[in-house]
C-alpha cells in the first residue's frame, strides 16, 4: 500500500512552520491496553534511566502519588529518583482550572515540585486559549550510551488517580471523583502505545517545540511571580537531541496534532494545527469495510460529519463504537450540556447508516459502567490511531493534543486480505475483552461483517438478562446496547450555551470557522 493515500503528505499537514517530518518508517508499535499495563511498563523503563539519559513529559493532569504499581513508587518519586541519579528530567503539565471544579490545578504543581526538589524541571504551562488545556499525555526516555532502548509512550493515559486499572476493571484504587453511577472506584478503560525506533526523535520535537516556545508560561503576573519564586518559571535549555534511534521494525508512524489558533501564536503552529482533524478526513474518506472508534465524548455534528458521509458513501460500510454510558460531570446543567453533542452526533450517524452503525457502552462482571477514556480509531484494518484527542470540536480544535497513527508495512495474513498486521491486532485485542473471548480465539472476527454481528449479539443477549431481572448465569461479553441520549427542550435550551461556549468550543481561525473547513 502506498503510506500517502492513508498519511497526511506535509502539505496536507497545514502547518509548514512545524519541524515534524511527515511521517518516519522502521518503527516497532505495541499498544499498551490499560492503565496497569502501561504504568508498570513505564516505572520498569524510568528505573533504568542513569547518567546524562533524558526523561521528557507532558501531562493533563499529574497526581504524585499515583503509584504505577501494586509495590512501586509513585509518579513523583519514580522521577525524582531518575533526576538524582543524574539523568535529566522536564516536565510540561498543564496549570489547570481549581480543584473544585474537578480539575488538578493543586496536584499538578506539587508533581511539579517534588521533580524541582530533586533537580529537574516541570513548567505549569497555560500557553493555550482561554477556557482550555494542554492535553497531550506523553513520556519519552533516551538513553545516553544505549539509543536502541530509546521509547516514547504516547496516548490517551494521564499519570494521575483512576488510570491504573486492568482487564478485570475493578478501577484504580486511588480514584478520582467521578459521579455515582461510576462507584467510588470507577472502572476505567484507556490505551497508550509504546513505540521504538526512528519515531521516539518526533514525540521528542513536539516536547522540544512546546518547551523552547518563548511565550511566558502564564499571563497571570501574580501565578509568574509565584512561579518565580519557587523556581519554576525557569526553562533551562534542553541538550541538542540526539540522532533518531535505529529502524526496529515494520511500522510507519505518522504524528498528529491540534493546536488551537492564538492571538500570540505558537512559533511552530502560527495558525495553530489541525492535523489530526485533517488525518480523520483523508482516513474516512477511503473508509471501505469497517471503523472501529472507542471514544470518551464523540461530540459535535461538525466533526461527526466525515463519519456520516462515509456510511453514505460506502453501503457495505460498518461503524462499532464504544462510548461510556454516562458523562464524566453530573449536575443539572452539565449532565445535559454534556450530552447534546451526543445525541445530535449519533442521530446524525443513525440516519446516515441505515442499520450499520452500532453504539455500545461497557460495564464490569459486576454491572458496574466501564469510564471508556480510550481514544482509538481503526479504518478497514489499515490505519490505526492512538492519541489524546477525542472525536469533538474541542479536541480538533480547541486543546492542544497529540495522537500517533500507525502503518503495517507487513500485510496480516488472515482474509479477508488486504489488512495490516497492526491495526488488524489492535481491533482484535479489543475486541477479544469486550466479547470476554480467548485472545486466540477471534480469527472470525477478521471480517467486518461477522465482527458487527458478533458484538450485537453479544450486547443483546446481556441486555436480555438485565431486563430478565439477572436471573440465571450472566452471559459472557461486557457490551451494552448504548441509549440515545434524551434531553427536554427545556434542559436543551439552557444547557445549550454552556455546551457551545465551554463544553465544546471552536479554536480555529475565523476564515475556517465561516468555510466549516480545517
Amino acid at each position: 500500500m502506498r503510506l500517502e493515500d492513508w498519511f497526511l503528505t506535509g502539505e496536507e499537514r497545514g502547518n509548514p512552520s512545524t519541524r515534524l517530518a511527515a511521517w518516519t518508517r522502521g518503527n516497532l508499535v505495541r499498544p499498551l491496553i490499560h492503565g496497569a499495563t502501561y504504568f508498570a511498563e513505564l516505572a520498569a523503563c524510568v528505573d533504568e534511566l542513569g547518567k546524562d539519559d533524558l526523561l521528557l513529559f507532558a501531562d493533563w493532569r499529574g497526581d504524585p502519588d499515583e503509584l504505577l504499581a501494586d509495590e512501586g513508587r509513585a509518579v513523583a518519586k519514580a522521577m525524582a529518583a531518575a533526576a538524582r541519579r543524574g539523568a535529566l528530567v522536564r516536565g510540561l503539565i498543564w496549570r489547570s482550572h481549581l480543584d473544585f471544579l474537578r480539575f488538578s490545578s493543586a496536584e499538578n504543581r506539587h508533581l511539579g515540585e517534588e521533580i524541582e526538589a530533586a533537580g529537574g524541571q516541570a513548567l505549569l504551562d497555560t500557553r493555550v486559549r482561554h477556557g482550555g488545556s494542554h492535553h497531550q499525555k506523553f513520556v519519552i526516555l533516551r538513553h545516553d550510551r544505549d539509543p536502541g532502548r530509546d521509547v516514547a509512550f504516547v496516548g490517551g493515559i494521564d499519570l494521575c488517580h483512576s488510570r491504573r486499572d486492568d482487564a478485570a476493571h475493578l478501577g484504580d484504587p486511588q480514584a478520582a471523583p467521578m459521579p455515582g453511577s461510576y462507584s467510588e472506584r470507577p472502572p476505567w478503560h484507556d490505551v497508550q502505545v509504546a513505540i521504538r525506533g526512528p519515531a521516539v526523535a518526533e514525540v521528542e520535537k513536539v516536547f522540544c517545540e512546546r518547551w523552547e516556545d518563548p511565550a511566558p508560561e502564564t499571563r497571570q503576573p501574580i501565578r509568574r511571580l509565584r512561579d518565580r519564586v519557587q523556581r519554576m518559571a525557569d526553562v533551562p535549555p534542553l541538550p541538542e537531541p540526539g540522532p533518531p534511534p535505529d529502524p526496529v521494525g515494520p511500522h510507519a508512524v505518522q504524528l498528529l496534532r491540534t493546536y488551537p489558533h492564538l492571538r500570540r501564536a505558537y512559533p511552530f503552529a502560527p495558525e495553530g494545527e489541525r492535523s489530526v482533524a485533517r488525518a480523520y478526513h483523508k482516513v474516512l474518506g477511503r473508509a471501505r469495510s469497517i471503523v472501529y472508534l472507542e471514544d470518551q465524548y464523540l461530540w459535535s455534528t461538525e466533526v461527526i460529519e466525515p463519519f456520516a458521509e462515509a456510511l453514505e458513501r460506502e453501503p457495505e460500510l460498518r461503524m462499532i463504537i464504544v462510548v461510556p454510558r454516562h458523562p464524566d460531570q453530573d449536575g443539572w446543567l452539565a449532565g445535559p450540556a454534556s450530552l447534546i453533542g451526543r445525541s445530535e452526533a449519533l442521530a446524525r450517524l443513525t440516519r446516515a447508516g441505515e442499520g450499520r452503525v452500532a453504539v455500545y457502552d461497557l460495564e464490569n462482571h459486576r454491572g458496574t459502567p466501564v469510564y471508556v477514556h480510550a481514544k482509538v480509531c481503526v479504518v478497514d484494518d489499515v490505519w490505526a490511531g492512538v492519541g489524546s484527542d477525542n472525536v469533538n470540536l474541542r479536541s480538533w480544535t480547541f486543546d492542544s493534543e497529540l495522537s500517533c497513527a500507525v502503518i503495517d508495512e507487513e500485510a496480516d495474513p488472515r482474509p479477508p486480505y488486504g489488512a495490516a498486521g497492526y491495526a488488524r491486532r489492535l481491533r482484535l485485542a479489543l475486541a477479544a475483552e469486550h466479547l470476554d473471548r480467548d485472545p486466540g480465539d477471534v480469527d472470525d472476527l477478521c471480517d467486518p461483517v461477522a465482527a458487527f454481528e458478533a458484538f450485537a449479539e453479544s450486547a443483546a443477549r446481556l441486555e436480555a438478562w438485565h431486563d430478565g431481572g439477572r436471573r440465571g448465569p450472566r452471559p459472557p461479553g461486557r457490551l451494552r446496547p448504548h441509549p440515545q441520549p434524551e434531553l427536554g427542550r427545556v434542559r436543551r435550551a439552557l444547557a445549550m450555551p454552556l455546551y457551545r461556549m465551554v463544553i465544546d468550543p471552536d479554536g480555529r481561525p475565523p476564515r475556517l470557522r465561516r468555510s466549516k473547513d480545517f
